[in-house]
This record gives C-alpha cells, structure tokens and sequence, in this order.
C-alpha cells in the first residue's frame, strides 16, 4: 500500500483527537443515517443505506481512542484489520482480531467495538445485496463453502437472521486476500477516476480469494435456492425485455406459483428484483458515460420516465441528474 495512504490512516481525525482528550465516544453519524423507526422497535441504533448516496461501496477508518456501542445495520460490513488488533462483541459473543484478519458481518449483525489504540488500524467495507453478484454465486456454486452457504442464503433471504451471521477469516500465509483488501483500501482514499466500478470489481475478486483460501465445507443448497440464483442470473443478463411468463416458460413453471415460491424465496416480487436490475444498470451508464438519461431509461427498459426518477432516488438517495453532475467533477 502507499505510504501517503498509510500516513492518512494513521492520521488523528478530529473525532479521534477528541476521543483521546476525553476518553468519551464522539458520535460522527448524522441522524439522517439512522433509522428511526428500526431503532425503536430494536433498542439500538439501526443504520440505513446513508453511506451509499453516490457509491456503491463505503470505505472508512474506525475511529480510535473509544469503545464504539452495540450497533446493526440494514447493509453487509466487512472489519478489516490493518495494523495492530480489535476486540468486538458480534450477538453477544467476544471476538479478537489481530492484523490481517477479517470479519463478514450480515445484515442484522448486533456488534460493538472495543478501545483501538494509536496502533491500531480497522477498516469498515460496507457493501449491500445487490454488490453480491449472481453470476459470481453461480460459478461458486461448486465449491460449497461456507463463505458461499452465507452469500447465497443472504441472497435468497434466508436465515440471515440466526445468531451466527457471521464469518472470521484469520489471516493465512497465503496473503493474497490482503493483497486485495489493501488494493481496494489504496483505490478508495486515492480518490481515482474510475474507482467506484474498480472497487466493485475488487469486491468479486475478494469473495472469490475467500472461497479458494477458506474452505471449510458447509451442506449444500437446495434446489429451490438454486433455481432462484438461475432465475436472478437470467434477470441480470436479459433485464431489459424479461417478464414472469417468460421465465415461467422456461423452467415449466406455473406463473403464479413461481412467483409465489420466488417472493418466499428472495424476499421480493419478481417485479422488484427486475427493476433493481433495470436501476443498477442505469446507475452505472449515468456514473461511467455520457448518454442522454432519457436514452438510458429506454436502454434499460424502463418505459414510465416518472417511475425511473421515483425508484432511482429511492434506490439512490439522489436524483440521476444531479448524481452525474457528480460523477463528471
């Protein structure tokens, strides 16, 4: 890694510095990116997708100098450790990270951070479902792993909620993972052309080096979850003009029973899941060229212009326009 980019994370932040002079947790979360209402029903605070606005993956240092409380999230979050070690409680249970190491915490994960001292460097990846991708799953499918188990049941919206959703990769002498993580890490603070989609494509290479270096062996899908990654695989390469019938046709389904056993399954209607499709191929045609957005509603299949801007700010917390104004700086 670059020593500018080592000599920034070792950096006090602000937050760290008032955090070493009163040995008191400073909170730097805006309230806009809690959830309210899923704080109260939950008793803790509960993030929301904040941090995605006009990235896909969210790369931070965890401050230093305080225990961080018990928290959970409505995004996947992998701790890195750099340098040095860390301490966390994930659904009750101690954890020890020494540098090197690296934990995969799922949606719903409740964990808290112990004291990090001036040697102690842990990087927060956040990243969401849909950075999972499915033909990724499907040439992991092999390999059973448990890295692959936790991938395609997140994917597939089951058993997210069990009280180990989890996984710890320690570090191994084979370092290539954290040849990659640091790799990623390095591209983000370089503040690049291109990085978003250069980090993305990291984030596959980084779930690929976890399945090969790990592999401890876990049962096997099922084959409703099997067919359901075939049925989200054909939606990301036939997005624009693919329907319900279609795919019904296809795997000699019927449509109504396919679409119940598919929102049972994947916890969305079929419907939602296309326009997710349809909306992350928008945002990377918005972010990375200079078509017209009209052109782009159409290429993507979307034939209802005020539906696109609705859903997008939804999905985006920002609207395409101004998200390419951003992207052009």
């Amino acid at each position: 890694m670059k020593q500018a980019v080592v000599d920034f994370l070792r950096k006090p932040t602000l937050i760290e510095q008032q955090q070493k002079n009163s040995d008191i947790f400073h909170d730097d979360i805006p309230i806009s990116a809690i959830n309210p209402n899923l704080s109260t029903d939950r008793h803790i605070p509960v993030l929301n997708n904040y941090f995605f606005r006009n990235k896909d993956i969210y790369i931070s240092k965890h401050n230093r100098y305080a225990p961080y409380p018990t928290h959970t999230h409505l995004f996947l979050e992998m701790n890195y450790v750099l340098f040095g070690h860390a301490d966390e409680i994930v659904n009750g249970k101690q954890i020890h990270l020494q540098a090197g190491d690296l934990l995969l915490l799922d949606v719903g994960s409740k964990h808290s951070i112990g004291y990090l001292g001036e040697n102690d460097i842990l990087i927060n990846l956040l990243f969401r479902d849909k950075n999972i991708s499915i033909n990724l799953l499907n040439d992991l499918r092999r390999s059973k792993s448990v890295l692959y188990e936790f991938l395609i049941n997140r994917v597939t919206n089951k058993d997210h909620q069990s009280e180990d959703n989890y996984l710890i990769f320690h570090k191994q002498k084979n370092n290539e993972v954290q040849v990659t993580l640091e790799a990623m890490i390095e591209e983000y603070f370089s503040h690049r052309e291109f990085s978003n989609s250069i980090i993305k494509n990291y984030l596959s290479i980084l779930l690929i080096q976890l399945v090969r270096n790990y592999t401890i062996k876990a049962k096997q899908a099922s084959a409703t979850q099997n067919l359901m990654i075939k049925i989200l695989r054909d939606v990301t390469q036939n997005y624009r003009d693919i329907t319900l019938s279609k795919v019904a046709r296809k795997y000699n389904y019927n449509k109504n029973y396919l679409s119940n056993i598919f929102k049972k399954e994947v916890g969305k209607t079929f419907s939602e899941i296309v326009t997710q499709e349809r909306l992350i191929q928008a945002h990377t045609l918005i972010n990375s060229t200079t078509i017209p957005i009209a052109d782009i509603i159409d290429q993507v299949g979307i034939s209802n212009k005020n539906f696109f801007y609705r859903k997008y700010k939804n999905q985006y917390q920002i609207m395409p326009g101004k998200e390419r104004q951003q992207a052009l700086r």
